[in-house]
């Protein structure tokens, strides 16, 4: 017996013929086009992996990476925060520095295949371009698959544009 796509692998012998009598076209075309609808909806709810630089102290250069997967990217910023908040403290491979920080900002760090800055946490620059407004969503702010993206608290980030010093 020739398996022709999972449901014709699930269906009992005798109704394999029945799957593909109502389709005009041949199994093929029919598999085909199902194959098609199946990336049409999944591009609709696009989602992507994206990484989140916590930084904890500009000056000290203290940072951890977490990478999330199935991020979508019709959320807002707003809710994307919301969740970040409500997910950090409950990491346990996150020191708890890291984890009960007081974070509100999010500024995209580097977009795959485009430049990076030489900075080594954040770079201060393009603020009006980079700062992501909590009003839009994250796919308007530009999120997109291999993003990474810095969450920080915006007083601190304030303080260290202002007096960018290292401490070591």
């Amino acid at each position: 017996m020739p398996i022709i796509g999972q449901a014709a692998a699930q269906a009992p012998e005798k109704d394999q013929t029945q799957l593909f009598t109502a389709y005009p076209g041949n199994v093929t075309d029919w598999l085909w086009e199902k194959t098609r609808a199946k990336e049409f909806l999944h591009m609709a709810s696009e989602e992507v992996t994206v990484t989140v630089r916590l930084i904890r102290s500009f000056e000290h250069r203290n940072f951890r990476p977490v990478v999330y997967h199935g991020v979508s990217v019709e959320q807002t910023v707003r809710e994307f925060i919301e969740f970040l908040k409500q997910d950090i403290p409950l990491r346990p491979s996150l020191p708890p520095p890291f984890r009960n920080y007081k974070y509100d900002k999010l500024k995209i760090i580097h977009q795959a295949h485009k430049s990076k800055t030489n900075e080594l946490v954040l770079g201060l620059e393009d603020d009006d371009r980079l700062l992501l407004k909590e009003e839009s969503t994250l796919k308007a702010a530009g999120i997109a698959s291999e993003t990474e993206i810095a969450f920080f608290c915006e007083e601190d980030y304030r303080n260290y544009k202002t007096n960018p010093i290292l401490s070591w």
